[in-house]
């Protein structure tokens, strides 16, 4: 059964920064695509950044050039580094896996914490 695992939340002042890592268990492929997406309090889950096995990375607006995403495919692991926090930026931040084929199959972590705050 296919495991993802988030770790790196936590809090942190305005202007500080974060690294997240999710490590998936217990899958014998790769992801072809890997991602972050958060949700804020009373508000739905959008998608902070995503990265695919090959091909053009995706951030959402409000995150880009203040946070980065990158993957380590021999370890089926995705990362996101986050600085510049802004107190907007606090959420549950879920890691997602996606693999496409026979209708495609998207994977998700319970999620980790990230509150902004002074």
């Amino acid at each position: 059964q296919v495991q993802l695992v988030e770790s790196g939340g936590g809090l942190v002042q305005p202007g500080g920064s974060l690294r997240l890592s999710c490590a998936a268990s217990g899958s014998v492929f790769s992801f072809d695509v890997m991602g972050w997406y958060r949700q804020a309090p009373g508000k739905q889950r959008e998608l902070a950044a995503r990265i695919p096995s090959f091909g053009i990375i995706k951030y959402a607006d409000s995150v880009k050039g203040r946070f980065t995403i990158s993957r380590d495919n021999a370890k089926n692991t995705v990362y996101l580094q986050m600085n510049s926090l802004k107190p907007e930026d606090t959420a549950v931040y879920y890691c997602n896996g996606y693999k496409a084929g026979s209708g495609g199959m998207d994977y998700w972590g319970k999620g980790t914490l990230v509150t902004v705050s002074s």
